[in-house]
């Protein structure tokens, strides 16, 4: 853990309240959970976060998502793209998707999210809270996800202009068992809204 992670404060302790985790439950209907869309930049995280976050709405499910680049709009404006930054970014967004499914909400965060042991950190985050966690593999080939190229990004990259981009000059660590496997560049988005969705039915977070 890098030194920004570190804690820092002294003579803090727990408050607990008096509406637990199952009382929030019952209330939504629902049990809250963090899906984690992990996949190189294009790979249709964000695509797959909107669309499923549309599906249960209108399943009467309370959802919310979390973006990279939103994020990077407000609580995380100071950070770069350094693995250091990159790793304290994954680190912040944890924690507030921790405490979004405390409160029962299904969590939708896309984020590359490239390193393993970044990822393993916001999981271990939620089992020591005995919060449910659910690594959602966006794949996409290198090549699909270079074509659609959506931002321009991969463009400025092969050109030099951004370093640091992943996928290019900077590792992609794939997720060796998620919960949750979608291959978007063999997969309608029907099919894959329809996977997820089917997912969170099979371990009780949603009926």
């Amino acid at each position: 853990m890098t030194e920004v992670a570190e804690r820092k404060a002294t003579n803090i302790h727990w408050h607990d309240g008096d509406i637990s985790r199952g009382d929030r439950a019952a209330m939504l209907g629902h049990k809250g959970v963090t899906l984690w869309f992990t996949g190189l930049s294009g790979s249709g995280k964000s695509t797959v976060a909107v669309a499923v976050e549309k599906a249960l709405a209108a399943r009467g499910v309370l959802s919310y998502r979390l973006d990279g680049d939103n994020i990077r709009h407000g609580i995380n404006s100071n950070l770069g793209f350094s693995a250091e930054d990159r790793q304290e970014n994954i680190r912040r967004v944890g924690e507030i998707s921790r405490l979004f499914a405390d409160t029962g909400v299904v969590v939708l965060s896309s984020f590359i999210s490239p390193y393993f042991d970044d990822r393993a950190l916001v999981r271990k985050m939620h089992e020591e809270s005995d919060l449910p966690f659910m690594e959602v593999y966006i794949d996409c080939s290198l090549e699909a996800a270079e074509a659609r190229d959506p931002k321009g990004l991969y463009k400025k990259a092969r050109a030099g202009e951004i370093r640091g981009f992943t996928g290019i000059d900077d590792p992609y660590e794939a997720p060796v068992s998620p919960e949750l496997h979608l291959r978007t560049d063999k997969m309608t988005l029907e099919d894959e809204v329809e996977a997820v969705i089917k997912s969170l039915q099979e371990r009780g977070i949603i009926v």
